[in-house]
């Protein structure tokens, strides 16, 4: 499900999840460089992430956010919340989400906070095990991401009417 995502005619809004300094030692002395992990979306369903390096912040940040850019998926986001619980791994990360009634608030930690706020999901339980890397949790919260099924999608391909799956 999914498809890239034009980003000129949206009104994205970034949110920094990490910076790292990280140090290149040589001859000469020590050499700093910054490392930002970024997200970015409208808070309707479209978010992405980028990885920014360079010598100072504010240029790893801005390279961070326009990495991003390009990288922008669709989420199904059904009354604020997701469509179904759902689980995802990458590297030492592991995620959980399940979707909440109205009014719960987004229960997530750090990095999974900022893309689920990014995604514009309200309600939603969400727990990171694992491996705590920013870096990695994002990743596994964009793998969980992609796995969410809209469930209009899903009766259109069972063939079944609109009506009956959200009336009952």
């Amino acid at each position: 499900m999914e498809q890239k995502i034009n980003s000129a005619d949206l009104e994205l809004k970034d949110r920094l999840v990490a910076i790292n300094r990280v140090t290149k030692v040589t001859k000469g002395g020590r050499t700093f460089s910054f490392s930002a992990i970024v997200v970015v979306g409208d808070e309707n369903g479209t978010v992405g992430y980028g990885l920014g390096k360079a010598n100072e912040v504010t240029t790893a940040i801005s390279k961070g956010v326009e990495a991003a850019k390009k990288n922008l998926i669709k989420v199904p986001v059904l009354k604020g919340t997701l469509p179904h619980e759902q689980e995802a791994k990458y590297s030492g990360a592991t995620v959980f989400m399940r979707p909440a009634s109205s009014g719960t608030g987004l229960v997530a930690g750090g990095a999974m906070r900022a893309v689920l706020e990014s995604a514009g999901i309200k309600d939603v339980l969400a727990k990171s095990k694992g491996s705590s890397n920013p870096h990695n949790l994002v990743k596994a919260t964009f793998a969980a991401l992609k796995l969410l099924r809209d469930p209009r999608m899903i009766a259109q391909q069972r063939g079944i009417s609109l009506d009956k799956v959200f009336n009952g």
